[in-house]
C-alpha cells in the first residue's frame, strides 16, 4: 500500500533488498574463506555450504565460495513442516528465523544444488540434550569433550536446524574425513529460555532415558530421508515460485525475474560488482551528515 499511494518512502525489506545479498557475498564469504584456507588441512577438500534460506542474505555466501572453490556445492535448508523448496508447501513449524512459504527475491536459485528439510521435532529434542543436565552428563559419558559441551548452548533452535542439515548432506554425498562441511550457527540458547521451559512444562523432566532416546534417534540416527539434489528442472520449478510472491503480489518486474534465470550468472555477478561503487555512496553520505 505504501508502495502504490506515496512516493517519498523507501521500504527495506530484506527478502529483496540486494544489499543483503552483497553483505553476505563479500563480508561472510570472504571469512569462511579466511577460515578454510586456514583450517584446511593437506589433501582435505571443502564439499560445500549448508545454510536455511530465511531472507537469503546468508545463502549469498555460497556464490562467494563456489568462485573461491570450484567443484564446492550450496545446500538450502528448510523445515520439513513447510516444505517450500522441496515440494511447493507451506506450513507451520518451531525453528524460528529461518524463513518459509515463499522464495525471497534475492536467492540465486540457479546456483543451489541441494534442498534440506529439517524436521522441527530433531532440533527440539537436540535443543534438551543439548542443555539439560541430564542430556549433557550422557553426551560426556559418550565421549564428547568437555569443552565442546561447555560450548553447545552457542546453538539455538535455527542453529541446531543448520547442524543437522549438514550432517544429512555430509552422509547423502558419503563425505570422509578428508572432506570439510561449512554451516552458521545463527542463534545461541539465550534466545530460547522460554521454549526450555515450554517443554519442561508439556514434557516433564529431562531424565537419561529421554537423553539416551534422543542421542541415537536424533543425532546419531541422522538420515537422509527429504533432501532433493537439484537438477536444472527443479532449480527452476523453485525460481518460478518468486512469480507469485515478487511479481504478482510485490509488483516486481517479470523481466528482471527472467532476467536472474535467463541471465545467469552475469545477473548475479553485475549485482556482486555493485560493492565498491555502493561503499563510496556510504562514505559521502557519511561525510555530508557529518559521521566521518
Amino acid at each position: 500500500e505504501l508502495r502504490e499511494t506515496r512516493d517519498d518512502v523507501v521500504i527495506f525489506n530484506q527478502f529483496d533488498e540486494f544489499g543483503n545479498y552483497l553483505w553476505h557475498y563479500h563480508v561472510t564469504g570472504r571469512a569462511m574463506e579466511e577460515v578454510l584456507r586456514t583450517q584446511l588441512k593437506e589433501g582435505q577438500r571443502f564439499a560445500g555450504i549448508v545454510s536455511s534460506t530465511g531472507s537469503a542474505g546468508t545463502i549469498a555466501c555460497g556464490d562467494y565460495l563456489k568462485q573461491a572453490f570450484p567443484g564446492c556445492k550450496i545446500a538450502a535448508a528448510e523445515a520439513l513442516q513447510c516444505p517450500t523448496l522441496l515440494m511447493n508447501g507451506y506450513g507451520g513449524h518451531r525453528i524460528e528465523g529461518i524463513g518459509d512459504k515463499h522464495v525471497p527475491w534475492i536467492h540465486n536459485v540457479r546456483n543451489t544444488d541441494m534442498v534440506v528439510a529439517v524436521d522441527d521435532e530433531a532440533c527440539m529434542r537436540l535443543i534438551r540434550l543439548f542443555n539439560e543436565p541430564a542430556g549433557q552428563e550422557y553426551l560426556a559419558a559418550n565421549g564428547v569433550p568437555d569443552g565442546v559441551i561447555e560450548r553447545l548452548p552457542l546453538l539455538g533452535i535455527s542453529g541446531v536446524s543448520n547442524l543437522l542439515a549438514a550432517i544429512k548432506f555430509a552422509r547423502y554425498f558419503e563425505l570422509t574425513e578428508r572432506d570439510a562441511v561449512f554451516t552458521i550457527f545463527t542463534d545461541s540458547m539465550d534466545l530460547y529460555q522460554s521454549r526450555l521451559a515450554e517443554l519442561r512444562q508439556e514434557n516433564g523432566d529431562y531424565t537419561h532415558d529421554a537423553a539416551v532416546g534422543d542421542f541415537h534417534g536424533f543425532l546419531q540416527g541422522v538420515k537422509t530421508d527429504s533432501m532433493l539434489e537439484l537438477a536444472h528442472p527443479e532449480r527452476k520449478r523453485i525460481h518460478n515460485l518468486k512469480y507469485f510472491t515478487w511479481i504478482e503480489q510485490q509488483g516486481k518486474q517479470l523481466e528482471e525475474l527472467d532476467a536472474q534465470w535467463y541471465e545467469w550468472p552475469d545477473y548475479w555477478t553485475r549485482i556482486q560488482g555493485q560493492a565498491s561503487e555502493i561503499d563510496k555512496l556510504i562514505e559521502a553520505f557519511n561525510a555530508e551528515v557529518g559521521l566521518v
